[in-house]
């Protein structure tokens, strides 16, 4: 199990975090800042310049996962981490691939006054330089509002949310125990599909509606807009596996096995193995099919229809490659192959 333990800047998570390894057996603190401290001599600086903060990073958010994985299995018990989260997408990953690796996360949120919160980083002196001090207090005052975002509202990732007393980091500790070991901060219920380990075939499904655009999902567990669909099964037949995927992620039944549109060749790039991704037509929708989408409990948290110009600003480049070659062989009404999104043949 992960105890997770969120909130602002100010919040107490470490404090909290640290007297929580003494009440519940077996337990074992780790704290990412580590990770993003050893990113610093990793990375190239132009690339961590990039980025105002190291959660942006993808590869952070991996060794997040992968670190406390690694952990968990090799001191076993109960792994304790005080990290602030507060975009929705990144829980969803980091959350999503822990679970994927049969962890549970217990996702609690530490939420004192906003007053208490202030007065804590303003208060804090291990910032640094005056100069760095002045820069890292005022970032910290910037995300207060954006702490209820981690509040309840994220789909599958809803935290236990405690109230810790103004000055007593062993009181909110004790709340914190409490809440785990009564069982009140439950799992989260996000779970990512498990990291392959040999190249994979997908199928993705276009469902249109009467204005021609075609229907995108955004799921919980990963980063980015895609297509409904997933991995083919062992035994199953691509085209089924698209319309059974279109049924568990949207609860619609398709009523006539889709068309294929294109076959893409997808590379390898570590730590990804990559593999075959096909893409069909599922048809266009009429307005009362439109109004029966639904969404599962926690793998989606939305879906819209968008034009060919919008899905530029939701999916990934190399999706958004495919999807343009897949309008194409729809409207010449062909099937192309494509290696690494680029038509040959």
């Amino acid at each position: 199990m992960i105890v997770w333990i969120n909130g602002a800047f100010g919040a107490g998570k470490s404090s909290t975090a640290r007297e929580l390894v003494g009440l519940i057996p077996h337990s074992t603190l780790y704290d990412p800042e580590a990770t993003g401290a050893a990113l610093r001599g990793l990375l190239p600086a132009k690339r961590l310049a990039e980025v105002d903060d190291y959660q942006d990073l993808p590869i952070w958010r991996r060794l997040v996962v992968d670190t406390a994985a690694a952990l968990h299995a090799e001191v076993g018990g109960v792994l304790v981490v005080p990290m602030t989260l507060l975009r929705q997408e990144y829980r969803d990953e980091i959350f999503g691939g822990l679970a994927a690796r049969r962890i549970d996360v217990r996702h609690v949120l530490l939420a004192p006054e906003e007053t208490i919160l202030r007065t804590r980083i303003d208060g804090r002196a291990e910032y640094g330089a005056p100069d760095v001090d002045a820069d890292v207090r005022r970032w910290c005052h910037d995300h207060i509002p954006a702490t209820g975002a981690a509040a309840p509202g994220a789909r599958g990732a809803h935290p236990h949310p405690v109230a810790p007393p103004p000055h007593t980091g062993p009181a909110a500790a004790r709340a914190v125990a409490d809440a785990v070991q009564g069982g009140h901060a439950a799992p989260c219920g996000i779970v990512q599909t498990p990291e392959p380990t040999r190249e994979t075939l997908a199928a993705g499904v276009l469902l249109f509606d009467e204005q021609d655009r075609f229907l995108l999902v955004d799921p919980t567990y990963k980063p980015g807009w895609e297509f409904p669909g997933g991995v083919v099964e062992s035994g199953e037949p691509p085209a089924r596996a698209g319309m059974r995927e279109v049924a568990e992620e949207i609860g619609l039944e398709l009523d006539a096995v889709p068309r294929l549109l294109l076959v893409d060749w997808e590379r390898p790039q570590p730590p990804g193995f990559g593999g075959l991704r096909l893409l069909f037509d599922g048809g266009r929708l009429a307005a009362r099919d439109t109004a029966r989408l639904r969404l599962p409990g926690a793998e989606l948290r939305a879906w819209r229809f968008v034009t060919e110009e919008e899905a530029a600003d939701l999916l990934p480049p190399v999706r958004y490659e495919r999807l343009r070659w897949a309008l194409r062989a729809r409207e010449r009404g062909t099937v192309l192959n494509l290696e690494a999104g680029v038509p040959v043949g």
